[in-house]
């Protein structure tokens, strides 16, 4: 695999399926050492992501109409 004079590369199809790169997919290039690595690029959550992110699962062993029956129950 070669880069050319545009400085592009082309990732194997195998790899791109591997790690779900898809067009469009923001990429980061990171060195370490003498190795560069290319890594999805995480998307910068909002506060309101990272608590939802956080309180998502956080009710377990009970059905939503169940939770939805208690916080609208009177007692």
């Amino acid at each position: 695999m070669n880069v050319t004079s545009k400085g592009q590369v082309t990732i194997p199809l195998r790899i791109r399926n591997q790690f779900g790169l898809k067009p469009g997919t923001a990429v980061e290039f990171v060195t370490e050492g003498d190795k560069v690595m290319l890594l999805p690029k995480k998307k910068a959550r909002s506060a309101a992501e990272e608590w939802l992110k956080a309180a998502t699962g956080t009710v377990k062993g009970t059905s939503t109409a169940k939770l939805m029956d208690r916080t609208r129950s009177e007692t």
